[in-house]
This record gives C-alpha cells, sequence and structure tokens, in this order.
C-alpha cells in the first residue's frame, strides 16, 4: 500500500562507497514517505548498474532516508490511471524486472528497515540477499495489497513463500497483514533485529560480511509440522484448500484478489519462480481494472485525506492531550480509556459512583492492554508502563489538569447535563468536555454548560477498541478549536474521524434507522431472523441487521429508536406488535446478556433463540421473497443517506461512505451507500422506491435529494 509521490526533482537514490561497501540511501525530497514509482525504478535501475561497473565496491548496504519510513509501497497515483488490464500487466512485469535484478545482482545487498515497509518496499526488500530491522514499534513490514483489490505483483507471491513457508505466506498475504519487526523476525521475514541506533552499523557489517565469501543460512521454521505441510506438494495442496475455505468464509467471494493470490503463491510453487512470476503479473492486470479494487482504492484515498483533513475550515491548533478525564467507567467508558493508553499513552483518570466500578472500569480499560501483550504487541516493560497510566476514584481529583474530558454515562439528557455542571466546576478553565452520546443533541447538553464554546460530542462506536470510526459533533456554540482538539486527539488514538452536524443520531445512526427499522416489518410480515441476515450478508454486509441490534444492545436500540421516531416521525414507523421493548423487559439485551434475538455462550453466537417469536406475537412462515428483503433493508438506508447528506449532515459524499463503511460495516466493495446510490443512478433508485412506496407507506417515499439528481440525470458525487 502506497502513498503518492510527484515528479522528482532532485534524485531520489544517492550512493557513497567507503571501503568497498557502497551505501545507498533512498529519499523523495519534499516527501513524508518514499513510494516507488516509474521514475524512481529508473533512478534504481541506473544506480545498480552503475555499482555492478564499479569495481571499488564489492557489496551493497541500501537504507531510507527518512526518518521513520522505509518504503511505504507503489505509487498508487499512477496504479489508478491504468486503463487495461495488459497495461497493469505491464507495470507488474517492470516491477518484477528490476527487482529481479536485484535478487541476481553480482554483489551481496543487505536492506537496513526502520518505519514502514510495506507492499513494494518489502518485496524490494526480499530481493535483496539480508534483512536487518529494527525493533522500533514504527517499523512495520508485510504486504497489505489485498486491501486495495489487487495482489503483491513484484514477486511478492514468490519470494515470500519460499522464504518463511507457504503457510506463514499465505497468512499475511491473504488477509494484507502488516507485522511488527519483533514478530517478522520470529516468522524469518528478516534475519537480524536491532535497535535503531545501531542500524546502519549492522547493516554495513552484513554487506561486509557477505563481500567476505560468507552468506546467511536460513532453518526451515515451523518444526515437523512446517515440514509437513510447507515441504512437500501433498502439504501444500492441504494447506491451499484450507486456505481457499477460509477465504470464500471471510469474504464470501466479494473480493477475487485474495483468491488470485493464492493462485499466484500456488502456480509459482508448483511451475517455479519465473512462471510463477509471469502469473503473478497477469493476475495482477485482471484485479487491478476491476470495479472492486477501484472502490477500494477510493476508500484508501479518503481515508488518507481524512488523516489530514482537521475537520473544519481554517482550524486553529488542537490543543495537546496529555490528561484525559473519563467519567463513567463502564463497557464504553471503559474502553475509551484503554485505547487512549494504549495508542496515545495519556494519562488517564476515570470517575464513577463508587470504587467498585471504577475498579471494574480500569481492569476491562487493563484488558486492552492486556490483549497487547499477549499478541506480543508490547513487551511486558511496556505494559507496565502503560498501565501506570490509569488510575480512577470516585471523585473529580485529579481531573483539574485534563485538557480533555469525555463522559460515557447514561444516555439520558438530564443525567448528561448533571455531569457537565459537575465537570465544569472542577475542569482548567481551557479544558475540551465531550459527550459520547449515540443520540442526544450537542446543543441541548451544552445548554448546562457555563462554556458551551469547549463542549462537544465524541460519538464512539462499540466495541471501541476495535471500531475505527469516531464522530465528532460541534454543537452550536462550539469552537473551532474544540472541533480541531477533538479530532486531532480522535486521529492519536487510532480513529477515523468525520466531523458530523448536530441533529437526531448525527450520521451513523441515523441513516441505520430505517435499516433496523424494518427488521420490526420483515418479522411481523412472516420473514425468518436467518433469513433476514442471511441476505445482508449476502450482500456483504460483516453481519446481519438483527445481529447487528443483539451487538449493539437491545436497550439500546430501542433507546436510539425512540429518539429517531420523535424526530423523524413517518419515516420510522415502528412495525405492529410489542417489538424489541418486549426482549429488553425479559432481560434480553442481545450479546452482553447472553441471550437476545440469538443465544450466546462465552460471547460467542450459538443460533436462533426460537423463543424470541412468541415474545413478539410472530410466526415465520417464509414471508417476502428473499431480493425484496435485501432491497428493503437497503434502499431505505440509500435513501435516508441521500436526504441526510443533502441536509448537510455530513460535510460530503466522502465523509458519508466512510462513516457508514467504519461505522457499521457498509460493504467497502460497494464504496459506501451514496457512491452505491450513483453506480445504480439515482432514476432507478427512485424508481424502486416509489414502487416500495406505494406497497408498504410513507417510510419509502423517495429523497428530494434523489428525485433532484433523477430529473437532472447526475450524481451524489459530483
Amino acid at each position: 500500500m502506497a502513498a503518492t509521490a510527484p515528479a522528482i526533482t532532485a534524485p531520489a537514490v544517492t550512493w557513497e562507497v567507503t571501503d568497498g561497501i557502497a551505501t545507498v540511501v533512498l529519499d523523495l525530497k519534499g516527501q513524508p514517505v518514499n513510494v516507488i514509482s516509474r521514475a524512481v525504478k529508473d533512478e534504481f535501475i541506473a544506480c545498480f548498474a552503475a555499482l555492478a561497473d564499479d569495481a571499488r565496491v564489492r557489496a551493497v548496504a541500501f537504507f531510507s532516508g527518512k526518518a521513520d519510513n522505509f518504503i511505504a509501497g507503489a505509487d498508487i497515483e499512477e496504479f489508478v490511471t491504468l486503463t487495461s488490464a495488459a497495461e497493469a500487466e505491464r507495470l507488474s512485469a517492470d516491477g518484477q524486472e528490476m527487482l529481479d535484478r536485484v535478487a541476481r545482482f553480482l554483489k551481496p545487498i543487505a536492506v537496513g528497515i526502520h518505519g514502514a515497509c510495506l507492499g513494494g518496499g518489502f518485496e524490494f526488500a526480499l530481493a535483496c540477499h539480508y534483512r536487518v530491522a529494527t525493533d522500533h514499534p514504527k517499523t512495520q513490514i508485510g504486504l497489505p495489497e489485498v486491501q486495495l483489490g489487487i495482489l503483491p505483483a513484484a514477486g511478492g507471491c514468490q519470494r515470500l513463500p519460499r522464504l518463511v513457508g507457504v503457510r506463514a505466506a499465505l497468512d499475511m498475504i491473504l488477509a494484507g497483514k502488516s507485522e511488527r519487526a519483533a514478530k517478522a523476525f520470529r516468522l524469518g521475514m528478516v534475519d537480524e533485529l536491532v535497535p535503531p541506533a545501531i542500524l546502519a552499523e549492522i547493516t554495513v557489517g552484513a554487506a561486509r560480511r557477505m563481500a567476505g565469501g560468507w552468506r546467511p543460512k536460513r532453518k526451515r521454521r515451523g518444526g515437523i509440522m512446517g515440514f509437513l505441510l510447507d515441504g512437500n506438494p501433498l502439504g501444500r495442496l492441504l494447506v491451499y484448500r484450507a486456505a481457499r475455505k477460509q477465504v470464500l468464509e471471510k469474504t464470501g467471494g466479494h473480493y477475487p484478489a485474495p483468491l488470485a493470490a493464492l493462485e499466484a503463491v500456488e502456480y509459482g510453487m508448483r511451475h517455479g519462480i519465473a512462471e510463477g512470476l509471469k502469473r503473478e503479473a497477469q493476475l495482477f492486470g485482471q484485479l487491478a481494472v476491476t470495479d472492486v479494487s477501484r472502490k477500494l482504492v477510493q476508500i484508501f484515498f479518503a481515508t488518507n485525506e481524512l488523516k489530514k483533513d482537521p475537520g473544519i475550515a481554517n482550524a486553529p491548533p488542537p490543543v495537546r492531550v496529555h490528561r484525559l478525564g473519563i467519567i463513567g467507567s463502564g463497557f464504553m467508558g471503559s474502553g475509551i480509556a484503554g485505547t487512549a493508553v494504549a495508542q496515545a499513552e495519556v494519562d488517564v483518570r476515570m470517575k464513577d459512583a463508587d470504587l467498585a466500578r471504577v475498579a471494574q472500569g480500569i481492569l476491562a480499560a487493563r484488558a486492552i492492554l492486556d490483549d497487547r501483550l499477549k499478541r506480543r504487541r508490547i513487551t511486558k516493560y511496556e505494559y507496565a508502563r502503560l498501565i501506570a497510566l490509569l488510575s480512577g476514584g470516585d471523585s473529580y481529583a485529579g481531573f483539574g489538569r485534563a485538557e480533555l474530558t469525555i463522559e460515557a454515562v447514561f444516555e439520558e439528557l438530564g443525567v448528561k447535563q448533571q455531569v457537565l455542571r459537575e465537570a465544569e466546576a472542577v475542569l482548567p478553565s481551557a479544558s475540551v468536555f465531550a459527550s459520547n452520546t449515540s443520540t442526544i443533541p450537542i446543543t441541548r447538553i451544552a445548554e448546562a454548560a457555563r462554556a458551551p464554546e469547549r463542549v462537544i460530542g465524541m460519538h464512539f462506536f462499540s466495541p471501541v477498541a476495535k471500531m475505527p470510526l469516531l464522530e465528532v459533533i460541534p454543537g452550536a456554540r462550539t469552537s473551532p478549536q474544540t472541533v480541531s482538539t477533538a479530532v486531532a486527539f480522535g486521529r492519536r488514538i487510532g480513529k477515523t474521524v468525520i466531523v458530523v452536524q448536530d441533529s437526531p443520531g448525527f450520521w451513523v445512526n441515523r441513516i441505520l434507522a430505517p435499516y433496523g427499522n424494518e427488521v420490526g416489518h420483515l418479522l411481523a410480515e412472516g420473514a425468518s431472523i436467518e433469513d433476514i441476515d442471511s441476505m445482508a450478508v449476502r450482500f456483504g454486509f460483516p453481519v446481519g441487521p438483527v445481529t447487528l441490534l443483539d451487538e449493539v444492545g437491545l436497550d439500546v436500540a430501542v433507546n436510539v429508536a425512540g429518539v429517531m421516531q420523535s424526530a423523524y416521525g413517518d419515516r420510522i414507523v415502528p412495525a405492529p406488535g410489542p417489538g424489541i421493548g418486549a426482549l429488553v423487559k425479559e432481560g434480553r439485551l442481545g450479546r452482553k446478556s447472553g441471550r437476545g434475538f440469538y443465544i450466546y455462550t462465552g460471547g460467542k453466537k450459538r443460533g436462533v433463540d426460537e423463543s424470541v417469536y412468541g415474545l413478539l406475537g410472530i410466526h415465520p412462515n417464509g414471508g417476502p421473497r428473499p431480493a425484496e428483503i435485501l432491497q428493503r433493508l437497503v434502499l431505505g438506508l440509500v435513501n435516508e443517506a441521500a436526504r441526510a447528506l443533502g441536509e448537510g449532515v455530513v460535510r460530503s459524499p466522502r465523509d458519508g461512505d466512510i462513516g457508514a463503511i467504519f461505522g457499521f460495516g457498509f460493504p467497502p466493495f460497494r464504496g459506501g451507500p451514496l457512491r452505491y446510490a450513483d453506480d445504480l443512478g439515482a432514476e432507478r433508485v427512485v424508481s424502486d422506491l416509489e414502487r416500495l412506496a406505494e406497497r408498504y407507506g410513507v417510510r419509502f417515499a423517495p429523497s428530494e435529494v434523489l428525485q433532484e439528481h433523477a430529473r437532472r440525470g447526475t450524481k451524489l458525487y459530483s
């Protein structure tokens, strides 16, 4: 995966020769990261040709000139200009040819890796003869190409399996993984792991040893299972079958890139590296021009743009948060606390009504760090240091120095206003107060504030540690610096941030409201829970809407539904019958209580709880046709998204689609609900909605925004 490189105005590749060792440095001037573009390829080729002819040079040591980046990958701007499979195949073949020259270079090459070494950057490292990496957390190594709907096509599908074994290579390639350097070393992806301070010394030393005739000896990894599965064709056949099954289960067949990468690996291991490279290039050519890849690349560009977007025009510099206050130590509060410590390493002080709750919250926050330690994402020394940043109590002691305080208390206006009054009495005058509300307008909460300009919404999604989206919601009087502070902190803790207008449901919950509401209507008409969920999953959602209700929590869903019905009236008409409130009264809150629509054991879904039908007073008898189930779920969501965009709830279609994809899993390969509407065409969407409205009522009436685009023949994306 990569960034964008402009035309190179100064040499990107430079070198000097000392005592027979050529030290080569790649540094794209004026750019934050190194990427491999056509111009860089030409410089690479010229550099290695010169080094080959230079009699002084006995070996090469290669480095990046960037402080915290090795090579981020290929230049995606060049990738998106490809117009045919043949052109894409040629681009891949050119990259393979360049790296083949590196691999066959007669003088040994040692490479020193610090920072991101991804995609084409790692493929270059694989072609070198010895790899040294720093143990710094910023050193991430991997092949994330399938996340863009393509595959590693500069030899990655051929060289990595031969280096670390087929199983380990497929695990990385098919998931688009990147690994921290410590794990990369354990897997055999790099030969040495060193502190950053001695990277240059160790890499040059390795080059010098190889110049003297020494060659690294690499052991087969994985023990007896490695030999049985990676070391012979029959064993590899079992690995390929298992990998194919796993990919299909995970992707539902919607994403062709992982299966193509599997084919490239399998073909190369069977027919040799030369034939494997040809097949790799052919498959890349086919993938590069697919609609799926184009959509995933659009998402990549959108998320990169959001990383630089301060969230408001002419934004003042944000306040740097060193100390964070959390009010409410329940599921959300502890999740925010643990994520903030793990990602931003800030001091976190938690507060709740009694010490027992605070203790539980601190334990839940620590569980996020426990998981990182277990996965070897942090060392035991880092773990001890981060744990020390968590504290709490039943008073506001310690909040007097917090630059940011986030409340995560019960979703009730009066409660949140009372917490705001209490907090303002002790917080510093310049401190920001954020509400983690999912539906209550921030302006209403801020009515209780002495300084409403410092009050803002920060809507996290559950579970906080895993969900990538954060909605930042300015109130009517929120200051620009408060907005930029909330956005900047959200990014520091690893979230993709969108700024959303202060209106009921904000963006995600608003556009989800028709989707969740339609579940009740479908159930009332005889559709089964399994049919509703399976149709959504077939469309590409990670889970169906019924499962999503269980995940969110049925008590939360009832509360949100009440707010949305009050705000949007006849568009969110509940189905006849007792509704999911009947399940909440029975203590069925979804996954968190072990029972909802489904039964959960040990946190895992075990199947539909058939007694739900009786509680809801309904009987599954086939219901609407599957195609109609899907159309009613999706078009209601798309219609509300277009309407909310027209009202300015999000600043752009980009923000809206990223919010839907990262907030509740709208299928990325479809680009988001607004991009999906453009692909269908407004005229078709309006026609389908009008037909549904005739049968099922005003909740399907097409929005004015879609009607206007249908009349003009225009798109939501300009």
